[in-house]
């Protein structure tokens, strides 16, 4: 029996897993691949059977995962990044939110055949569109930075929203509906209070905790994830469910306390999150009987579905950002994009079964119900965003482009090199001095610390796909490769500096914390700009079918450093990446190199002007 466990265990865990990898090695939307492996492990092989396996274990083991998984969405909610997008954002959840709710409860009501109860409980968790699978949609789609951020910001925010909805419902349900007495819902009111309140009391708590020095770096983010579960239990001891609202709480407290910590936290938070949000899914989906899975899919389900892509979320929409100052192409956009997620099947399942115990037996067709509009919603909406945003005008168009941290002579001359090949740049530095020849040069600057947050709301990253470290500092380079590299992708990180960690000489870092090695020779900085100002140049040479990119590895001078290579399509190729890829007929090579003697002379001529 034990051996058994422990092998459903491992199971859902290798599903999850390699469901979460065809997801990024195929570019197809997470949701789908977990969904499907859960389903052929289940229903259809039957090699997992949830309930029967995991038996008074399941419920608790997924209530847990929920909130975590909730925490984790408080976690991201920073009320600063909001200011761009504020009235948008509040509109869609003071306005929209509910519209939504009320539209989708009598749709639920009279389309699709469910008792008021069920109706309005679901309708309150279909609000939610889901941050974990829109994000990965918003990467992929480069939409310009308003409507990605409304659309973030508006799951981020309906997550908990939607978890409420449905404590409030379900309470009222099980309290009896129209019979309850008016104590019970007050007491109801009164709990969801405290629970929200301890939540912000335990979030300040953990902050002067850390603040003090009275846990350990090492123990911070362990500490951290105790208290969330300490937080969970406590609150379902005084009511039933109200523990979500604690968690996140807990989560948008931390989030906007800017203690120094939070960064590592959040990215460990967001690494148990994609394992739980994995097993849940698997979980869920081996759990759904055939039986019920197909009774669901009647015409009564598949006319709630029209109604709910093409009525109740455009409607909401357009309502709701009246005076918004959205234009009509961005509001016709969020209006159609609106995928659900795993808080709303989490969730549905999580208080299905309870329903169903409180006299609700329509409360069975809930998960398979919220299984279909997330299918329905990722397929349609994961594989249209990007064409419709493309003819509405609202994606980041152009070749990838290059976000280069430290302004210096040789930055800038790298800058001017990309541009004249027509690659999108920025340069940014927190001395306005230093910015001075780029601006003269013509070069895109952005005055500022790039690890602030004032860069992350003023710079639409999405429209660049590496990022060069460059100033003069190696911690420092080193340090906004590090901090870069979940955004950008560690392999696209790039820095200036030793390209190796030697193990007999352990003043340099380790390659775990610092960026990939742009020059491969590891030359810094200051040794560049004295070879700029003895006159070395970055040389172009478009690659043909007679002089190839062998021809030019051994014809170009032995000192010179390749540095990238710019493909025909517009691609870019930096450092590690020309040995695993080589270049071809029509691509551009640039490297670093000295000049011949009449070159030299042009470039010390425009260096002196």
């Amino acid at each position: 029996m034990e051996e058994g466990l422990i092998l459903k265990i491992t199971a859902i865990s290798v599903l999850g897993m390699v469901a979460q990898w065809l997801a990024w090695r195929t570019q197809l939307p997470a949701i789908v691949l977990l969904s499907l492996a859960g389903l052929l492990a289940g229903p259809v092989l039957g090699v997992l059977h949830p309930p029967a396996d995991f038996g008074t274990l399941l419920q608790p083991m997924i209530s847990f995962a929920v909130a975590i998984i909730l925490f984790e969405g408080g976690l991201n909610l920073n009320f600063r990044e909001l200011r761009e997008t504020a009235v948008p954002v509040r509109r869609l959840v003071v306005v929209g939110g509910p519209l939504a709710w009320a539209l989708t409860t009598t749709a639920l009501l009279l389309v699709a055949g469910l008792s008021l109860p069920v109706a309005a409980l679901l309708g309150g968790i279909l609000v939610v569109t889901g941050p974990t699978v829109i994000l990965p949609m918003l990467r992929q789609a480069k939409l310009s930075s308003r409507p990605a951020s409304v659309l973030k910001w508006e799951g981020i925010v309906n997550d908990p929203i939607g978890a409420m909805a449905a404590v409030i419902v379900f309470e009222f349900a099980a309290l009896g509906g129209d019979h309850a007495p008016a104590s019970s819902f007050a007491w109801l009111l009164c709990a969801a209070a405290i629970a929200v309140a301890g939540g912000v009391a335990l979030g300040k708590g953990v902050v002067e905790a850390f603040a003090r020095g009275l846990v350990p770096e090492h123990l911070k983010a362990p500490t951290l994830l105790a208290v969330v579960l300490v937080g969970f239990v406590a609150a379902n001891q005084m009511k039933a469910e109200s523990g979500l609202l604690t968690v996140t709480a807990l989560g948008i407290t931390l989030a906007n306390a800017h203690f120094p910590s939070l960064e590592e936290m959040r990215r460990f938070k967001e690494n148990l999150s994609v394992i739980l949000v994995s097993a849940v899914f698997v979980l869920l989906t081996a759990s759904l009987e055939p039986g019920v899975l197909l009774g669901i899919l009647d015409w009564r389900v598949i006319a709630f579905i029209i109604l709910l892509l093409f009525v109740i979320r455009p409607l909401s929409i357009w309502i709701s950002t009246i005076g918004s100052g959205m234009t009509w192409q961005e509001r016709t956009l969020i209006g159609w994009i609106a995928p659900r997620g795993v808080v709303a099947v989490a969730v549905s399942g999580f208080f299905g079964s309870r329903l169903q115990h409180a006299g609700y037996p329509d409360a069975a067709a809930m998960v398979p119900l919220t299984f279909a509009i997330v299918f329905t919603t990722v397929l349609a909406h994961g594989f249209s965003i990007r064409p419709l945003a493309r003819r509405l005008g609202l994606v980041v168009t152009g070749r990838p482009g290059v976000l280069i941290v430290g302004a210096s002579k040789w930055s800038v001359a790298l800058a001017r090199t990309l541009i004249d090949l027509k690659v999108p740049v920025l340069l940014a530095d927190s001395n306005w001095h230093r910015l001075r020849p780029a601006r003269h040069a013509n070069v895109p600057t952005h005055f500022g610390e790039i690890l602030s947050e004032a860069a992350s709301y003023h710079i639409e990253l999405a429209r660049y796909t590496w990022i060069l470290a460059v100033s003069g500092n190696e911690a420092y380079n080193a340090f906004v490769c590090t901090h870069m590299a979940p955004q950008f992708g560690r392999e696209k990180t790039l820095q200036l500096g030793p390209h190796e960690f030697d193990e007999h000489e352990h003043r340099g870092f380790a390659a775990t914390a610092r960026g990939r090695t742009l020059i491969s020779s590891g030359t810094d900085l200051s040794v560049l700009e004295e070879r700029l100002d003895a006159g070395w140049i970055f040389q172009k040479t478009q690659l043909t079918e007679v002089y190839g990119w062998d021809e030019y590895q051994s014809e170009r001078p032995e000192e010179a450093e390749s540095l990238f290579v710019v493909r025909a399509n517009g691609d870019l190729l930096f450092g590690g990446h020309l040995e695993q890829t080589a270049p071809k007929t029509g691509d551009t090579a640039v490297s670093f190199a000295p000049a011949p003697a009449r070159a030299r002379r042009k470039a010390a001529a425009a260096l002196s002007e």
